[in-house]
């Protein structure tokens, strides 16, 4: 509604916004309006400090009826649940009024149902028949039903799978230690990049790229454990164009793109608003018989500069081969003397019905990118079939491919049997709206059957969220964490409870941990995070992204300790239950690296240290359920309508607890033990129960000592590279840098971070 509409409005009608009819048969009646200006109406369900639910607008209409259904999670400290009814305007929303139900209420799990009345603004009575109609169930987190898939997601669990999981960019053979599974299985590493390669170099149809950043110059292969395939000594971009003169379909859909397609003949479309921070490669593979399926790669994949890297993680060696040409530390200024960044990362390789999924993503993506592109073929009749245009794998009878459904699945595409031990179910998530996609449905009803949101003017899909909390939730023993951000929940900060960072995966965690201790159970939340964000930690950007990391922290520890205060537990402290840190190393520097020459030489190479950035996006639960993706914990990666993100959850059905009666020993086990190795240095016999306090205390006591190496002014060697993150948390939860500890090393920035009143909240959340 205009301003001049909204003026006679008040002028001239009373606001019947959302009339109760009269009399009992109230819910087929309406209440007769005279002919009056209308308002485009829509409804905010809001906590304190958190709007967690709006519904589409109702356009020009005094009784809208919404007929919206909400399946909301809550963790939230509130006494009541307010629905605002608001009037969508040109020049923002005005508030019509609100209907509160107290929580004490909703908590008794009985159904709510009926009309509810609206106060105004002002805390004014309402005035006669305004009212909302709602009806509402609570259910309690430990009453819901335990799931490994996610229910009520627009894709659906995919069963008949295969996966591989990736620590890095390269692991050498020999490097990390076999980890025995059940079965007399022995988990051995993967080569991401070699396999990509592979994967790249042998496709026959199609490969489809779909990243934050992808540079031509990177070559995938480094340090080879077996034959290079045909083009596989050739730098991504080379090898791309090799491929398209072959006559493969290559598509690039890059954000920030350092490549010009000019410069290899291949397609690529750049998007520019927030970020499109999806990274994914789909290449046709070889299927049994002469047919060919779809494989997908994803997590942290940018295939660009400085991503290279192996679990040893060089500072100084090998700058002059493996590195050439490759060197990244953006924390300094160029022409500075100074370590590489080592680059640490979790991916993923999916085989089966799930790898279908994401191509339908890429699908709807691309389609919405090139939408300008086909409007001007319209007008010029020009056929769509062009070098560019998406592959029809229907059309093409040795490729296999499931019905065009989202929802339906089809054992065609199955890689492993039911029956099969190492048969894996994997679903795909994202965060994305329908600004950035073509394809999602535009009316309420349909968005509701394929489990989207509608609000306001956006259809969103916010799955990657829902996942993590479901995972959380039925969490039993542990879980392990490495993200690259680690901000949320804001609403339960110590201050600036209105910034925004709504994501409830922090809080999610405090309450799981809060919930373990009250059932005297023993539980254990691990974090890996990088020592600070991406560039000068100085710089207002990285100190208030800082600032709200220990914000996050602060609340969670806070949480912990009420409920340890509050079961009387004596001698037990907030780190036996929940657990940050960082990773780094020490290299000894060549002698050049420390002379000048004219150059400035940094303080981290005099010291020879430097942090290890960490770029994963990861989530192990109880070692039987992983999620790996692109998405951080932070408001930007969850939010579903700011960047645009993808994340898989797997697990293998036949290693789980409730199947094995115990601890399941099968990949994901593998693989988080070969996470622990690379970052503790080795394995001790304890690291096999992560639950346990005698295994919290003893990567404790690693993560100790070698922080104090780390930061001690002699140069020191350190057992693995996990350091404790330099907070000093009290028995209360209070936070606060350890002493000495108050700037980082050599860098400077304070640990805690600094409030910036400068920089939009919106961007560092």
């Amino acid at each position: 509604m205009d301003l001049t509409s909204e003026r006679l409005r008040r002028c001239f009608s009373p606001c019947n916004f959302c009339a109760a009819p009269h009399g009992e048969a109230r819910d087929h009646k309406l209440h007769k309006h005279r002919n009056i200006i209308t308002t485009d109406s829509y409804v905010t369900v809001v906590v304190p400090q958190a709007t967690i639910a709006r519904t589409h607008v109702v356009k020009n209409s005094q009784n809208p009826r919404w007929n919206y259904r909400f399946h909301l999670q809550l963790a939230h400290p509130c006494s009541e649940l307010e629905f605002h009814v608001k009037d969508d305007d040109v020049f923002g929303a005005q508030l019509v009024g609100k209907a509160a139900i107290p929580a004490e209420k909703i908590a008794s799990g009985e159904v709510l149902s009926g009309w509810f009345p609206i106060v105004g603004p002002g805390g004014q009575t309402p005035k006669p028949d305004t009212a909302l109609r709602l009806e509402m169930k609570f259910i309690a987190v430990d009453k819901n039903p335990r799931y490994l898939g996610v229910t009520d997601t627009y894709f659906p669990l995919r069963k008949g799978s295969k996966v591989t999981l990736y620590q890095d960019a390269h692991v050498p053979c020999g490097s990390l230690p076999e980890i025995q599974l059940d079965g007399s299985m022995v988990y051995k590493q993967p080569q991401c990049w070699e396999d990509l390669c592979y994967a790249i170099s042998e496709a026959h149809h199609m490969i489809y790229i779909v990243g934050w950043s992808v540079f031509h110059k990177i070559k995938l292969v480094r340090e080879p454990t077996r034959p290079l395939p045909r083009g596989g000594d050739l730098t991504l971009g080379e090898l791309l164009k090799y491929k398209s003169e072959e006559g493969v379909r290559v598509l690039l859909l890059v954000w920030d793109d350092k490549t010009s397609h000019d410069k290899f003949g291949i397609s690529t479309v750049v998007g520019t608003v927030f970020t499109h921070h999806q990274k994914c490669v789909l290449v046709d593979t070889q299927a049994p018989g002469n047919n060919r399926k779809l494989t997908a790669f994803m997590g942290g994949l940018d295939l660009c500069d400085g991503r290279y890297d192996t679990p040893e993680h060089r500072l100084f060696r090998d700058l002059d081969s493996c590195f050439k040409d490759d060197f990244h530390n953006p924390t300094f200024p160029a022409g500075t003397k100074a370590p590489r960044q080592p680059w640490h990362d979790l991916h993923s390789r999916i085989d089966g019905p799930a790898a279908y999924d994401l191509l339908i993503n890429f699908e709807q993506r691309w389609r919405k990118a090139t939408k300008w592109k086909e409007f001007g073929l319209r007008l010029k009749k020009v056929s769509h079939w062009n070098d560019d245009a998406l592959i029809k794998i229907e059309r093409i009878s040795w490729i296999v491919s499931p019905p065009l459904s989202v929802t339906k699945d089809d054992p065609i595409v199955h890689v492993s049997g039911e029956q099969d031990p190492e048969n894996w179910h994997v679903q795909i998530f994202r965060s994305i709206d329908s600004g950035s996609l073509k394809g999602f449905p535009k009316t309420v009803g349909k968005c509701q059957a394929q489990n989207l949101t509608f609000s306001k003017n956006l259809v969103i899909d916010r799955s990657i969220q829902t996942a993590y909390i479901q995972a959380i939730r039925s969490a039993q023993h542990f879980i392990y964490i490495e993200n690259q951000y680690f901000v949320g929940s804001s609403y339960g900060w110590p201050s600036y409870q209105n910034a925004g960072a709504d994501n409830l995966i922090p809080m999610e965690l405090a309450l799981k941990i809060a919930e373990k201790i009250r059932a005297n159970e023993r539980f254990a939340v691990y974090v890996v995070m990088p020592m600070w964000p991406e560039g000068d930690p100085k710089s207002e950007v990285v100190q208030e992204i800082l600032f709200w990391q220990s914000q996050t922290i602060t609340m969670m520890y806070g949480v912990v300790a009420e409920e340890l205060k509050s079961m009387q537990l004596q001698g037990v402290h907030p780190q036996d239950y929940l657990n940050f840190y960082c990773i780094g190393k020490t290299e000894e520097a060549p002698p050049e690296m420390l002379s000048g020459n004219g150059q400035q030489v940094s303080e981290s190479a005099k010291r020879q240290r430097f942090m290890i950035y960490v770029h994963a996006k990861g989530m192990i639960v109880d070692d039987e359920y992983v999620i790996i993706g692109s998405a951080n914990i932070n408001q930007r990666s969850m939010a579903g309508t700011k960047d645009t993100e993808t994340a898989m959850g797997a697990y293998q059905p036949h290693h789980a607890w409730a199947v094995n009666k115990r601890h399941p020993r099968g990949q994901i086990y593998g693989y988080r033990m070969s996470l622990w190795a690379e970052h503790l240095g080795g394995l001790q016999q304890t690291f096999e129960e992560p639950e346990s306090l005698d295994c919290v205390k003893a990567v404790n006591n690693i993560a100790e000592e070698n922080w104090r190496n780390f930061s001690d002014p002699d140069f020191l060697k350190l057992q693995g590279h996990l350091l404790k993150y330099p907070y000093q948390v009290d028995m209360d939860g209070a936070v606060s840098p350890l002493p000495g500890s108050e700037n980082f090393p050599d860098v400077g920035g304070k640990v805690l971070g600094a409030h910036s009143i400068k920089i939009p909240d919106i961007l560092t959340t």
